[in-house]
């Protein structure tokens, strides 16, 4: 199991990349670094075409919209297929690799059949001295820079953490960890709507991109399931299932408007002007709120019913995963669709 907020995406070969950004002085786009799923068949695959193009390219840009402010950060990864994980971290062009096994487990905060236990990656580096591989140049890097001797062990995080008290900042770890063998699908999505933990960062003051949960099965005749609200805050929206076949029907209520040359990213000097990016689910959101603002009981009748369907959808997939004969494609192709346009309908 999957849980992820900030950059979360898969592939048709099952390949799950979740993404958080570690905080830096000077560069750090990375979430254009998805091209290890377009091009990534395994977990493996994937971090191999991420660290080429780190190795090629580097890493960098604004990650906000707004010409008036920089924000600058580091990539952090985790990358799961059916099989193994790994968590990728990043500084500049160089990097470390954990192959996620044993009590580790798997997770973004995740958790699956591989193995027990919980891994997190946050805003901070998480790898410290288990490292399966790594940048070939990056141990004389750090030493170059007078961060590390060669006669001390070398510690990842340490060496390259800015803070001096480095410390595990997985906020979701511990609520994971407490529910140990007994993670589902509904544990995850309860754990990403924590709001008093911090894991859930309220929508009013911060936007993130939208949340999802993936259940990846060891058994290959199973399908892949994944969840998206499609919206920045998981305690106002529903964890609609997704699964990738061949013909799954396109859903332009969850994309944004495209502006095509007039788009200020592509005009120079880039992000001189800010744009109307939401998409139909987005607005729909909004309006609820104001809904809830102005009628509590209202909005308290609409949520329930909101989360009813959602655990609808949530037992569908269910059966999916336990029943013995072999999904027919055509039967979900139209899966997502229906559920977001279910959704849009009962938020109007």
């Amino acid at each position: 199991m999957i849980l992820g907020n900030p950059g979360s995406l898969e592939n048709v070969y099952g390949v799950v990349w979740v993404d958080n950004l570690v905080e830096a002085a000077t560069v750090g786009k990375g979430l254009d670094l998805r091209l290890g799923l377009e091009r990534g068949a395994t977990a493996k695959d994937a971090l191999d075409v991420i660290v080429s193009l780190l190795e090629e390219y580097g890493q960098g840009g604004n990650y906000y919209e707004d010409g008036s402010s920089c924000q600058a950060f580091q990539s952090g990864y985790l990358i799961v297929d059916r099989k193994e994980a790994w968590v990728l971290e990043t500084i500049g062009k160089y990097w470390a690799a954990e192959k996620i096994t044993g009590q580790n487990s798997l997770n973004s905060l995740m958790h699956t059949g591989i193995s027990e236990g919980v891994k997190c990656i946050c805003s901070q580096l998480s790898i410290t001295t288990k490292i399966d591989a790594e940048h070939p140049e990056l141990r004389s890097y750090a030493e170059n820079q007078g961060w590390w001797m060669l006669d001390t062990e070398f510690n990842f995080a340490q060496v390259f953490s800015q803070a001096d008290n480095h410390s595990d900042c997985c906020l979701g770890k511990g609520s994971l960890e407490k529910q140990e063998g007994d993670i589902n699908v509904q544990t995850m999505i309860d754990v990403l709507r924590d709001k008093a933990s911090g894991v859930c960062v309220d929508s009013k003051s911060f936007l993130t991109t939208a949340s999802m949960v993936s259940a990846l099965p060891q058994n290959p005749n199973s399908p892949c399931i994944h969840y998206f609200t499609g919206t920045p805050d998981p305690t106002r929206s529903i964890f609609k299932p997704f699964i990738f076949v061949d013909d799954m029907k396109l859903v332009p209520k969850i994309q944004s408007p495209v502006f095509g040359s007039e788009d200020p990213v592509k005009k120079i000097p880039r992000f001189q002007e800010k744009l109307d990016r939401r998409h139909e689910l987005y607005r729909a959101h909004e309006w609820i709120q104001s809904v809830i603002a102005s009628d509590q009981e209202k909005g308290q009748k609409l949520r329930r019913t909101m989360l009813d369907l959602e655990k609808q959808g949530l037992e569908a997939m269910e059966n999916i995963l336990t029943s013995s004969e072999v999904l027919d494609p055509s039967e979900v192709e139209d899966l997502f669709y229906d559920c977001v346009d279910t959704e849009i309908k009962f938020l109007k």
